[in-house]
């Protein structure tokens, strides 16, 4: 079922709660692919009903980033969340969601100054303003969230303890190609020579999985090692390579606790993230 309204979303979420019933939510840009298909099967496998946004959000770009152009196909959106056994689509209009004179915003500090926050000013705040706002629509009991974006799940945790909303955030593992590459909406901008440059994304993390298995430590001779396999591309720019603590973000000289190590690229003019988790 395809809606675009809030107040006839409220209504049948009204009517499920009197039932009793259970409400997944996954969160999405649209341009759907298999890593959104598995946050909604396991959604579905979870909950009573499933509500899935489709919604490009543009409280979250900045003035130079890919807004007007963000890939959009609802028909192939909504085929993929009907197969995945989503009970609704909600995909509102950019008026539905914003007032003109809209004046409030939500913002979480620390775990936004680094990583794709610094990168990226005000990503976050956008973020954490449409999440609250589709929380509030929708409230859900569970949302999920693909691991990826794993700040982005790290800030929306923060927000929701911090503001005392009754959900239950989940984190899925990230989704890739056969060939390793990150499932991501952005992939539809690379050419055939770039699709084979990104490669190179999953690659450099694997080595650094690899020395870390074997038991190096050192933060900078891990990011060295990624950093140089980056460089080997030469239609590769590295935005960031960082080794950080998986929950506060912060630098970690040594990794002596579960970090994270993600990475930012650029492919061309296209932008494309990744990471690993390495559990001590």
């Amino acid at each position: 079922m395809l809606l675009k309204e809030i107040k006839d979303i409220r209504s049948i979420i009204k009517d499920w709660k009197k039932d009793g019933l259970t409400i997944g939510y996954v969160p999405t840009m649209g341009c759907l692919h298999e890593g959104h298909k598995s946050l909604i099967e396991k959604a579905v496998s979870e909950n009573d009903k499933v509500v899935v946004s489709v919604f490009v959000n543009p409280t979250q770009f900045g003035p130079n980033e890919d807004y007007d152009s963000y890939p959009k196909n609802i028909d192939e959106d909504l085929e993929i969340c009907k197969k995945s056994g989503a009970s609704i689509v909600f995909n509102p209009d950019k008026e539905e969601m914003y007032f003109n004179n809209k004046s409030t915003t939500v913002s979480v500090s620390e775990l936004t100054n680094v990583l794709c926050g610094a990168k990226r000013p005000g990503h976050f705040d956008g973020v954490c303003l449409v999440l609250s706002k589709f929380f509030n629509i929708i409230t859900p009991d569970k949302a999920y969230f693909g691991e990826k974006d794993f700040q982005q799940i790290a800030v929306v945790k923060r927000m929701v303890r911090d503001l005392n909303i009754n959900i239950e955030i989940l984190s899925c593992p990230i989704v890739r190609e056969k060939d390793g590459l990150a499932k991501s909406s952005r992939n539809v901008y690379l050419s055939k020579e770039e699709r084979k440059a990104a490669l190179v994304l999953n690659r450099s993390l694997s080595l650094a999985k690899e020395e870390l298995k074997h038991g190096e430590r050192n933060s900078k001779i891990i990011k060295d090692i990624i950093v140089n396999e980056l460089n080997k591309e030469p239609l590769a720019k590295i935005d960031y390579v960082e080794i950080v603590d998986s929950e506060s973000l912060n630098d970690l000289e040594i990794v002596n606790t579960t970090a994270l190590i993600p990475i930012a690229v650029y492919i061309g003019k296209t932008r494309l993230i990744d990471n690993f988790i390495f559990n001590i």
